[in-house]
């Protein structure tokens, strides 16, 4: 007990160091985020064609069928977002309209949002945004390019590091980097899927109801709804509000809106609470306040990029913490309750 009690400062000032580092080495470290999570998901597709072909066909074909999946999952994005930003655009008179006859109606009924910069809140203003959005999710060609070539150079050391790793004099650490890279790569894959299928089950639901409300561009919205499920909280957020603000500028009523917007996040709320965690078992049992922090945490560190990342990486703290004797507290205190005996 005495010994960790005095090793606890050393922990706790490494977390430090190494958080700020991240922070500041974000174009190092986040490249390298990305091609570690991608190459847990496309290992199998790689030793599998190893076992065929040479090893650097089997690497060019991997390559290739992961940036092929990648830009065509983008193509889809910019394709929606662009029917829907030209048809706003094209009408945006009277989207500028309907948020002026919104700013009377508040300023009558005492509401002053001039002070808030509300004549600025303009259809213009708000693609503009959308569209820096769409600009941190795009990143830069310079970071594609750093985390293509650490997943290029990994996937063609894998087998030399798992050699390494067996070498190894201290036989709990090499235990422990073997049991978890293999642990954490199933787990990657697995989330993949299961977030792949709630993804499509969110978008479906959402192109439904679109249409059967009469919603402009319902396949759009389902499009966006299935990709924006990939960034947990956040992204549910957004494709529950730019439907309700073509809701706001389509339907006559109050009502409508209103109808457009609660169903939006009662479909959300029964895929991401009820749904999700029951086809995800123990993989994705974590304390929701974790969830939430460390999706804030992650964003404020890298972006939309630490947005996306936030969950593969807890999910490998928590499967390292849970092999180490000394760790297993944390899985313990933040993963899933006990059952009662």
């Amino acid at each position: 007990m005495t010994d960790r009690a005095s090793s606890a400062p050393v922990y706790i000032i490494a977390i430090l160091v190494m958080t700020v580092a991240a922070y500041y080495a974000a174009s190092v470290f986040a490249p390298l985020a990305v091609a570690l999570f991608i190459m847990a998901l496309v290992w199998p597709l790689q030793r599998t064609l190893q076992a065929r072909v040479h090893k650097l066909v089997a690497l060019a074909l991997t390559l290739l069928t992961t940036i092929a999946v990648c830009v065509a999952f983008a193509w889809i994005i910019s394709w929606a977002v662009g029917r829907v930003g030209r048809s706003v655009v094209l009408d945006s008179a009277r989207y500028n309209f309907f948020l002026a006859n919104t700013k009377d109606w508040l300023d009558a009924q005492g509401v002053s949002v001039a002070a808030l910069g509300a004549e600025h809140f303009t259809v213009a203003w708000l693609f503009s945004a959308i569209s820096r959005l769409g600009g941190h999710l795009q990143t830069t060609f310079t970071f594609w390019l750093i985390a293509i070539t650490y997943l290029m150079l990994g996937l063609l050391e894998v087998d030399d590091i798992r050699a390494k790793m067996q070498a190894m004099s201290n036989r709990n650490a090499s235990r422990i980097l073997l049991e978890g890279c293999s642990v954490v790569a199933s787990q990657y894959r697995r989330y993949l899927l299961i977030r792949t299928g709630v993804s499509l089950l969110t978008g479906s639901l959402v192109w439904l109801f679109a249409r059967l409300v009469g919603l402009p561009f319902a396949f759009e919205w389902g499009v966006m709804a299935f990709a924006l499920n990939y960034l947990p909280f956040i992204g549910p957020f957004f494709a529950t509000v730019m439907p309700t603000l073509l809701a706001m500028a389509t339907f006559d009523t109050w009502g409508e809106v209103l109808l457009v917007f609660v169903c939006l996040n009662v479909i959300q709320f029964m895929v991401g609470s009820y749904i999700e965690p029951r086809v995800a078992g123990t993989m994705l049992s974590i304390s929701p306040t974790l969830v939430l922090f460390v999706i804030f945490f992650w964003t404020f560190m890298w972006g939309i990029l630490g947005t996306l990342l936030a969950m593969p990486i807890t999910v490998a703290i928590f499967a390292f913490c849970g092999l180490n004797p000394r760790s297993q507290w944390v899985v313990e205190l933040f993963g899933k309750p006990p059952k009662p005996a």
